[in-house]
Parts: C-alpha cells; structure tokens; sequence
C-alpha cells in the first residue's frame, strides 16, 4: 500500500489545485499496480481545510497541535497499515507520472528516494533573487546516494522507518528542520536514500517569498538548523564537539567567501556576484549562530490559533 501525504496550513486554494493531480498520480500507481491512496492532514487547529479535501473525495485528517513535526508523525501514525509514505507539499505541482518513477525508483534500490523540487515562480521575482540562486536546488543522477533530504519530494519505506525507529522531532516543529534530523537520522542509523532525478516536482512560489528579506531569513535558517540537527544527533560528547567544529568552520569559511564576493561584486558592478555573496554570508551566519544554539523559528504562529 503506498499512501501520499500532504500536510496543509490554511492554503485552500494551493490544496484545490494540487489535490486532482495527486488524483491523477494514484490512478496512473494504480495502474501500473500499485494499491495508491492520498492523505491530508490539516495543522489548522480550526480545520479549515475540511471543506476542499471532502470535495476532492480524498482522505483527510485534522491534526490540531501546532508544528510540521507534529503533523509529519500524524501522516506516519495515520499510514501504519501502508508500506510506503510519499510526502509532497501542497504549494508543489508534480509532473504527469511523477508518482510511478518514484516507485519504480524504489522498486529499483530498494531504499528511500528523493526526487527534485523547480521553483516557478507567481509573479516576476527580483532579478537579484535569480542571479543569486535562491531558488536553485541541486540536481543529479539518478541512483546517486544522498545523506540528507526534505519531505517537499520523498518517498519512505516505512519498515525501514519502523525498524530504525525513527519520528519527527518535535524540537524542530516551529523552527524547521525536523526533516532534517529525520533523514540524517535515517542514514546515520543504517538507512540509504537515492536520488531520482525524473521525479519532478515543481514549487509555487508566491510573491510574498520571493524577496530579498525572505530568501535572506530563509539562508539563515538553513543555517542554524543544521547546526542544530548536528547538535542533536551526536551520539557523544566528542562527536558533538567534531560535528559543531566543523560546522564552526563551515559557518565561517561561507561567511569569509560570502564577503569576498559581495565586495567583488560591488567593484565589477556584478548583481550576480553581490546576491550569491549575501546568500553565502546568510547561510554561514546561520551555521555560526547554530553552534551556539541560536535557532530561528520560522514557523512560529501568530495570534489566536483555537476557538
């Protein structure tokens, strides 16, 4: 049984666009084979995504307690009778049989596989943001294996997952990173994951996010999660003391080159130069600030969040 899940935060309209082409995907699982269904689970605590998901005609779960981590171990929990989980955003647009390569990726290695997300765009972005490769996300060959992964293109084999005994931390709920620490996790404790490059999604990205402030916030954060996954997933003392000093190091030299460029870019007048320097001294301050303890909370909710 292979169950899709998307989790949802007061996104009604993302949610009517994605839900038929996940329709679309578990049909053509389906006839190639596979037992497919689909899952939303709503971190609303007000449930507002109800409506949308019972007209889709597709499963729906309200999760209430705020955090990611939360509503991630709720797709798990609700999939307990499935043998794969694939999470997809609901901001994202798969490609027609997006769904099938990713199992036919599995039925190939055997492992856990991660397919790559392409920003589009709502609207024309700044051309900084472009120049500066924010929205650029890594690509390779297909079977290549990879240590650490997102759940915006994802595919798990939960026996594997159950016999690593691994959850979602809710540590990581409101800051992000939970995916993270999850898929590091995953390969420290004897799991594989590999890349399918065919299985595209695209992301949507909204006018709201693609600006300077954003993508600046969003490199910061990066940052200090992942020096904060590193802090948690040592298993000693002296492992955490080498992991942070090499995220120290990293941290510093990207915020070294990130200067570099940024001044080079100011002299040759290089738009280009000047974003991917901003972008690299963001990313390094983050992983600095990490080791520390510093963590930005990215999804932390405002104003009431019941009644």
């Amino acid at each position: 049984m292979v169950r899709v899940a998307v989790l949802t935060y007061r996104r009604p309209d993302d949610l009517a666009a994605i839900l038929p082409e996940l329709s679309r995907e578990a049909d053509a699982a389906r006839a190639a084979g596979w037992d497919a269904d689909i899952l939303v689970v709503d971190n609303d605590p007000q449930a507002s995504a109800r409506e949308v998901v019972t007209a889709a005609g597709v499963s729906y779960v309200h999760e209430p307690e705020p955090g990611i981590a939360t509503a991630r171990n709720r797709a798990l929990d609700e999939s307990s009778d499935c043998d794969l989980l694939v999470f997809i955003d609901d901001d994202e647009r798969p490609i027609e049989g997006w769904l099938v390569l990713l199992l036919e990726a599995y039925r190939r290695y055997g492992c856990a596989v991660v397919g790559p997300v392409i920003s589009r765009f709502d609207g024309e972005p700044d051309p900084w943001i472009i120049d500066g490769g924010f929205f650029t996300r890594r690509r390779m060959p297909t079977g290549t294996e990879i240590t650490v992964a997102a759940t915006n293109n994802l595919l798990l084999d939960l026996g594997e997952v159950r016999a690593l005994d691994l959850r979602f931390d809710a540590e990581f709920g409101i800051s992000g990173g939970s995916d993270t620490v999850f898929t590091r996790q995953l390969v420290q404790r004897g799991g594989r994951m590999v890349w399918c490059d065919e299985a595209i999604v695209y992301d949507v990205v909204p006018a709201n996010r693609a600006t300077r402030d954003w993508v600046l916030r969003r490199a910061l954060r990066s940052g200090s999660c992942w020096s904060a996954s590193s802090r948690h997933l040592a298993r000693t003392p002296g492992e955490r003391l080498r992991w942070l000093a090499a995220d120290f190091g990293s941290g510093l030299a990207r915020v070294a080159g990130g200067l570099v460029r940024m001044a080079a870019g100011v002299v040759a007048r290089d738009r280009g130069l000047r974003a991917a320097g901003a972008r690299n001294l963001a990313r390094g301050t983050g992983l600095v600030a990490g080791v520390f303890g510093y963590r930005y909370f990215e999804y932390k909710r405002t104003g009431p969040t019941n009644g």
